[in-house]
């Protein structure tokens, strides 16, 4: 092939787009449509959290337990359907990005087995170029002038390749970056789906309270009552049995740092729960120590033992730090102690409690990581409304008696001496 020929071809081949095609106007219709659903979703999630967060700091009533529970299941089924969609989207994209990964390498086979064979027939060219150069009445000038642009060209096709090579990496990373948040999406709906099944639960088991007590506000505040009256009882006789006990060794325990937990709950507002909560944070409505409502006769005046967060029933709870999960609770009885609860012990010393669940996802010995689901918030045992009891105790001070409810019913519950009760927040995270 005549020289100028085969320069020819090859400035061709360096034109020739080798780059990922747009999306077909089909797929980013698809895409567009989803993504505007996501966004309605997002904007109605955010609606049923605002009533919630409204409802739930309304007096308590009858209606009002029922109307919060009935606002979380919706919550929860709006947020399942969000997660599907996402989902497809992500479908969507990983197909369109495997079609582009196809495509470019289809293109740099053809290209590169194009460009050795173009480069092998230049370097024979030049031999040949030479020889009639030097033999054949040509001029060194002339060809010279011709090898600079030859090599000029040999550097435009060695970067060629190693762009479509760029592009063949760059499309793998994001082709894995979505799987990867697929498969993210697809744990978050089965979560989602774990607390729907939840609140579901404790809505029939109000449906139920509204049976029992025939739709009476009066009755419902006498169980109100009565477990206000059974969460002295309980906070008195932990109080006596730490005393009994005598001080703990805390000298295993690691110095107060903020940041040597984490969160039990997403989302944190680090302050009460009061005007200028977002809606979805969680917040504080009780703190360690010598509260309001502790010094008004609860705890026996040695104050609250852990912190209390706001959450809805049917909210993740995760585990503030890796460890072995030490005891469990699934015996919830009505009125009485921590409900549902969940104990972690780490290895730095510290152990962890999780109480008044709806349910709860780990079994007695497993081993959980840190920010791993330990369970779902709920009002069991004697708490007036769905929040998280969150305890720190000093690990080698922990001991389990048996606690019996004024109903009669007796329970399992961890204590400690006084001091071997931590204040959390000396742990977890600063905002």
């Amino acid at each position: 092939m005549p020289r100028s020929l085969l320069v020819t071809a090859l400035l061709l081949a360096l034109a020739t787009p080798a780059f990922a095609q747009d999306p077909s106007p089909e797929i980013q219709a698809q895409v567009d449509t989803a993504s505007a659903q996501i966004q309605k979703l997002k904007d109605e999630i955010a609606a049923l959290q605002k009533d919630l967060n409204s409802t739930t700091a309304q007096k308590q009533t009858l209606q009002n337990a029922i109307k919060a529970l009935d606002l979380q299941i919706q919550k929860l089924q709006k947020s399942v359907t969000l997660t599907t969609t996402q989902m497809s989207q992500k479908d969507k994209e990983i197909s369109t990005l495997s079609g582009d990964i196809r495509t470019t390498e289809e293109k740099m086979g053809d290209a590169k087995g194009g460009i050795a064979a173009s480069l092998r027939r230049l370097g024979q060219t030049d031999q040949e170029e030479l020889i009639i150069a030097l033999f054949g009445g040509g001029t060194l000038s002339g060809f010279f002038d011709e090898a600079v642009n030859l090599a000029s060209l040999r550097s435009d096709l060695q970067n060629r390749v190693e762009d479509l090579g760029a592009l063949r990496s760059d499309l793998r990373v994001s082709k894995t970056s979505a799987e990867a948040r697929r498969q993210e999406l697809a744990r978050l709906k089965s979560n989602l789906t774990e607390q729907k099944q939840g609140v579901t639960t404790a809505k029939a088991d109000q449906t139920t309270l509204l049976t029992q007590t025939k739709s009476k506000e009066s009755e419902y505040q006498k169980l109100i009552a009565q477990k206000e009256d059974e969460q002295k009882s309980f906070e008195s006789e932990l109080v006596r049995l730490a005393v009994g006990l005598g001080p703990a060794d805390t000298s295993s325990v690691p110095g107060a740092a903020r940041g040597i937990l984490s969160w039990p709950l997403d989302n944190v507002r680090n302050s009460l729960c009061a005007v200028g909560i977002k809606n979805g944070e969680s917040c504080f409505t009780q703190y360690f120590g010598n509260t309001t409502f502790s010094q008004s006769g609860a705890y026996s005046g040695n104050g609250h033992n852990g912190i209390d967060f706001r959450a809805s029933v049917g909210t993740p709870v995760r585990a503030a730090l890796s460890g072995v999960v030490q005891e469990i609770n699934l015996g919830a009885v009505k009125n009485c102690q921590y409900g549902k609860w969940v104990l972690v012990k780490h290895k730095n010393g510290l152990t962890t409690l999780y109480a008044h669940l709806s349910n709860i996802s780990v079994s007695k010995g497993q081993s959980v990581g840190t920010g791993e689901l330990v369970g779902y918030a709920g009002n069991t045992g004697y708490a007036t409304g769905p929040h998280l009891h969150f305890t720190v105790y000093v690990s080698s001070a922990v001991s389990f008696k048996q606690y019996t409810c004024n109903s009669g019913y007796t329970a399992f519950i961890p204590v400690a001496p006084l001091n071997a009760y931590l204040n959390p927040l000396s742990y977890l995270p600063g905002l």
